[in-house]
């Protein structure tokens, strides 16, 4: 289960390899339920319940907002989470060795400094810039997180940032009409579901406006962004398929550590 099943062909098919390469094979003695919310963080919590209702043996959560939607669903299915910024400070497990509950899996990074350091290397590839639009979801719970790391590195590099907030791509017009009012030099897009699946007219857009942007998976630079720095999703997805095999075999998600 996931915000957005668009993001790239490359994580779902790196989840089946994974799975494959443990002895599990789609339509053959494994069964995959997909769900997504394309990007609609108000569609998640229907449906987590109905996975919840399928009674599935486990849901394979990737992101904060489906990690907690699912965890709101249920406290007795096992939920591998993917990707997720701080499950600790957010509550979704008890520790990272030793998670509790039925949450477990993969953490990007705890506190989300990758955001932080997405700027750093903004600010190295163009040392003249001192002041950054940064542009975030306020509809997904991870963003802050992240948002955290990001005002810190600012502080350190003495740089100005122009915080925005667009719920959905029709309130992009809007911020980069406010980027351009403000003059900034260059734009940070904190990653999430939703940018992601707009990430070729985010790039479009900062390129309409001679914005150089950072951004935080591989796919957005190859859509036409300027730069990224973040984790390797792909490879977020196939490791997760290790999670998926322990619980099958009878492993507790409370006992696995989170990696």
């Amino acid at each position: 289960m996931g915000t957005s099943s668009t993001v790239s062909p490359r994580p779902v098919e790196a989840f089946r390899q994974g799975l494959r390469g443990l002895g599990w094979v789609e339509g053959q003695n494994i069964v995959i339920e997909y769900r997504s919310a394309e990007g609609r963080y108000d569609r998640l919590p229907d449906l987590a319940a109905d996975l919840v209702r399928l009674k599935v043996d486990i849901i394979a959560a990737a992101g904060t907002a489906a990690t907690t939607a699912a965890k709101n669903a249920t406290r007795a299915i096992p939920i591998v989470m993917i990707g997720v910024g701080d499950p600790v400070g957010l509550e979704l497990i008890a520790s990272l060795a030793r998670p509790g509950g039925n949450v477990t899996g993969l953490t990007f990074s705890v506190g989300m400094e990758t955001a932080g350091k997405g700027l750093e290397l903004l600010k190295e590839a163009l040392p003249k810039v001192r002041r950054v639009a940064v542009l975030t979801n306020p509809a997904n719970p991870g963003q802050p997180l992240a948002l955290k790391n990001v005002k810190a590195a600012a502080r350190s590099l003495g740089m100005q940032l122009q915080l925005l907030e667009a719920r959905g791509p029709d309130e992009f017009d809007g911020t980069f009409a406010a980027m351009a009012k403000e003059r900034v030099g260059a734009l940070l897009v904190v990653s999430e579901a939703m940018f992601n699946i707009h990430r070729v007219r985010l790039a479009d857009l900062a390129a309409r406006n001679k914005l150089p942007s950072m951004h935080g998976f591989r796919e957005d630079a190859e859509a036409g962004g300027l730069m990224s720095y973040g984790p390797d999703l792909a490879d977020l997805f196939r490791r997760s398929a290790t999670y998926v095999d322990k619980i099958l075999k009878g492993a507790k998600p409370g006992d696995l550590p989170v990696e």
